[in-house]
């Protein structure tokens, strides 16, 4: 289910203060970045990603998180990304509707 605008705006106020938990290295998006990705999610459902210097793998790799831990962005920002996946067992976060 896709973020609502008023969703987004939230998260990213969530977001400002945290540090980022996954730093993207020189092999870029591995199944085993993935992985670790996910399980993050999984226990803080909010993440901030830090990425690479190139801006079109940058766009890339974002993608690829994404789609790899069906995971919803939630702002991007220079080398910087915010995603958002809510954990059904045991949610942490209540997002306004």
């Amino acid at each position: 289910m896709p973020l609502s605008p008023s969703q987004k705006r939230y998260l990213r106020g969530l977001a400002h203060s945290l540090k980022p938990v996954i730093m993207t290295g020189n092999k870029g998006v591995t199944p085993a970045l993935i992985k670790e990705f996910s399980n993050a999610l999984d226990q803080h459902e909010l993440v901030k990603v830090k990425l690479g210097d190139d801006r079109d793998e940058r766009k890339a790799h974002i993608a690829e998180l994404g789609e790899g831990a069906k995971a919803e962005l939630v702002q991007g920002i220079g080398r910087v990304a915010c995603f958002y996946r809510r954990n059904e067992e045991q949610p942490k976060l209540a997002l306004p509707r």
